[in-house]
């Protein structure tokens, strides 16, 4: 069956959990609200530990099987912050808080894997411990590195760790997975053009910081088209510029932000080092100067061999072959969960959404049909993962 028989019998509830959460979004480690419903509903479910404030929001439920002959712990993990967007559909369960709203699908991550729970709490029918990490702060606070340095892992035993995101335009009922990188890192840059301010009228007499701007956005692009491999991947994004205010005045400076991705550590570092060489000589060409501030952000998001099968095995399980892309391409997005792959072997797969607008799109909304099928491979991981030997 593609989805368990106990957990569609329930799947109202984990609509109605995830309308809850939908229309109270919080953001980053602000989700106190949230993370006191969880813990509410692991309590509800019997979980045989209810963990808060690890990670400083995040909470960690766990469920023992009912054979006692194994100690290895399997971790799954959703995240429940939301985005500082204001949703445009008028829901029944619209986001009350302005300005912010669930654009991500975490709302739905979490239902997901509390219908889990109920499932693992009253069944269990397996031979070790389920760890549930539900972890705040994912858009852009780091809250998994915060778990993991909070103790997670060697706290609650963890051995491998698994993590699930919708994906807009992969179909209902299907999952879709790769080995190695799925997600790349991620980078902020700021760079700043000191220039000569002047009169507009007497440009010879000043230092142009707009023009030598312009020539460094286009510079830039070079990095990925002429410095990465082909074959390799990489972004480069001038996403602002500011400059000046008055239509006749060349501004004295230019400050331009954006971002860079990849999905390896050599490119990573590759990318970051020509920017910082076209900062420094485009400028300079002016007779301007150039200089960059870096904020590095979350590593590449790299899956586990071994694990990458074996819940692609479970997804095949579930809703057959047909229903699972092993090879999927890697999004340029990224993602924290890639802090506990490199603490523990685990992947990261994707759960199919529908139609639906994009992510972190004003219209987005999760679909609720899908919680069923991450509910019940959630379910599987850990009846597959943690067999009853007999």
């Amino acid at each position: 069956m593609p989805v368990l028989d106990r957990i569609a019998a329930f799947a109202d509830e984990i609509a109605a959990w995830r309308h809850d959460l939908h229309a109270h979004p919080e953001l980053q480690y602000d989700v106190h609200r949230t993370a006191g419903f969880v813990a509410d509903k692991l309590r509800e479910f019997g979980c045989d530990t209810v963990a808060t404030g690890i990670g400083r929001t995040g909470v960690v439920g766990v469920i023992r099987g009912r054979a006692h002959g194994s100690n290895r712990a399997i971790g799954l993990r959703a995240d429940m912050d939301a985005l500082p967007i204001q949703e445009v559909r008028d829901l029944p369960y619209r986001s009350t808080v302005p300005g912010k709203m669930h654009a991500c699908g975490h709302d739905g991550h979490t239902a997901m894997l509390l219908g889990a729970a109920r499932y693992l709490a009253e069944t269990r029918d397996f031979d070790g411990t389920a760890v549930l990490i539900f972890q705040p702060a994912e858009e852009g606070g780091g809250g998994g590195e915060a778990m993991v340095r909070d103790g997670l892992m060697e706290r609650f035993g963890v051995e491998t760790v698994y993590g699930m995101h919708n994906i807009p335009g992969l179909a209902l009922g299907t999952f879709a997975i790769r080995p190695g990188p799925i997600m790349a890192s991620t980078d902020r840059f700021t760079i700043t053009i000191a220039g000569k301010g002047g009169h507009a009228a007497q440009p010879h007499a000043a230092i142009d910081s707009v023009l030598v701007a312009s020539h460094l956005i286009v510079a830039l692009q070079s990095v990925v088209a002429r410095a990465v491999d082909p074959l390799e991947s990489a972004v480069v994004s001038v996403c602002a510029l500011e400059a000046g205010e008055a239509f006749n005045v060349l501004p004295q400076c230019v400050t331009l932000r954006g971002t860079m991705r990849a999905l390896s550590k050599p490119v990573r570092a590759l990318v970051q080092a020509r920017i910082a060489e076209i900062v420094t000589h485009v400028p300079a060409a002016f007779g301007a100067t150039g200089a960059i501030e870096y904020n590095s952000g979350y590593p590449v998001t790299e899956n586990h061999p071994a694990e990458t099968d074996f819940i692609a095995d479970v997804a095949a399980g579930l809703v057959g072959e047909e229903g699972i892309d092993r090879a999927v391409a890697p999004l340029m997005a990224a993602e924290d969960f890639s802090y506990m792959l490199a603490h523990r072997p685990g992947a990261y797969i994707f759960v199919g959404n529908g139609d639906s607008a994009g992510l972190h799109h004003p219209e987005y909304d999760f679909n609720d049909a899908a919680a069923p099928y991450g509910a019940s491979l959630w379910a599987r991981v850990i009846e597959a993962g943690l067999p009853i030997r007999d």
